[in-house]
């Protein structure tokens, strides 16, 4: 079976040789998302912030591919400082319904553009 590409326009388009999200067989691995908004290309500001615009732009791209937060399996935070990580679970927490999916979340030296806050998702279509 062949992948599919997804690409939303209501979300930032990749930085780099990636693409934005892709479908192999009923599953949709969608990129790191970085707290970028895709009408401005500006970087949100503060954790809070951050953590909801990464989350924002996941959700473009899993309407694009026809599916919603409800189908998460996994889900990678990657933070420059774990001392935030109270602040970006209060927002985290809003985008789910309680049925949450498995998580990771690390503490990397740094992120592209500056940013705090990365998230990637995989989820069924």
């Amino acid at each position: 079976m062949k992948k599919r590409i997804i690409c939303s326009p209501n979300a930032p388009k990749a930085i780099g040789p990636y693409s934005q999200a892709v479908i192999k067989r009923d599953t949709l691995y969608v990129s790191g998302q970085l707290p970028v908004n895709p009408e401005t290309g500006t970087l949100a500001e503060g954790i809070e912030n951050q953590t909801r615009q990464s989350l924002a732009n996941i959700k473009a791209i899993l309407e694009t591919a026809g599916t919603d937060f409800s189908r998460v399996c996994r889900v990678g935070v990657f933070m420059t400082d774990l001392a935030d990580f109270s602040a970006m679970n209060e927002i985290y927490a809003t985008f789910f319904d309680g049925d949450y999916p498995a998580r990771c979340c690390v503490q990397v030296a740094a992120l592209p553009m500056g940013a705090e806050v990365e998230i990637e998702v995989t989820a069924d279509v």
